[in-house]
């Protein structure tokens, strides 16, 4: 919204985000999942992991065929962090975005932002200069329209290529979460030196 999108968020109880709505402006709206992926051109699956394949069920899975889907989640297990390390409920053979793409395969995932704090997904500011965002997905009609995203809120694209990459790019969830678990700092990013 801040940069003129209108948005519709999805939820199964409207009354959560009263508060939210009433602040956020004429361009917010609130429905069902399925209200939210025939609202919108791009899609943001922000659910809890072992939740998500639910969400997409509830968004209506015809309704989700040839929508670009930016998949932020991570397979976080529900354990409690062992010595600030997460659990995950996947295998490194298998990341949960290629379980998304294989439950809707129409779709575009695009799998970005699941390796940083909400507070610094939009216009993240570092002293050391931009820090790089790990992006992968099959389509890439679907990548180019979150890479303009992704400049648009001020990030360093990196790209890893297809879905499999997910594999790689989940894992960053755990290390990114070890200095927030240990020491309490939750204000870092990833950054590629080349």
């Amino acid at each position: 919204m801040k940069y003129g999108a209108e948005v519709k968020i999805g939820t199964r109880d409207s009354g959560k985000l009263k508060d939210w709505l009433s602040k956020a402006g004429t361009s917010a709206s609130i429905g069902s999942f399925a209200d939210a992926a025939n609202f919108g051109e791009i899609l943001v699956l922000a659910a809890k992991g072992n939740a998500a394949s639910e969400t997409l069920k509830l968004a209506g899975i015809d309704s989700l065929n040839g929508k670009t889907i930016i998949d932020t989640t991570n397979p976080i297990g529900e354990e409690s962090p062992q010595n600030g390390v997460l659990k995950f409920f996947t295998t490194y053979n298998e990341s949960l975005m290629e379980q998304f793409q294989k439950q809707v395969p129409k779709a575009n995932f695009v799998k970005c932002f699941n390796s940083v704090g909400n507070g610094l997904m939009v216009n993240p500011h570092f002293k050391d200069g931009k820090p790089s965002m790990f992006i992968c997905g099959n389509d890439e009609s679907a990548k180019n329209q979150i890479k303009e995203i992704l400049n648009l809120f001020g990030w360093e694209i990196e790209d890893m290529g297809k879905a499999e990459a997910a594999r790689a790019i989940e894992p960053l969830c755990i290390l990114w979460c070890i200095p927030g678990f240990l020491s309490q700092s939750w204000t870092h990013a990833f950054k590629l030196l080349k």
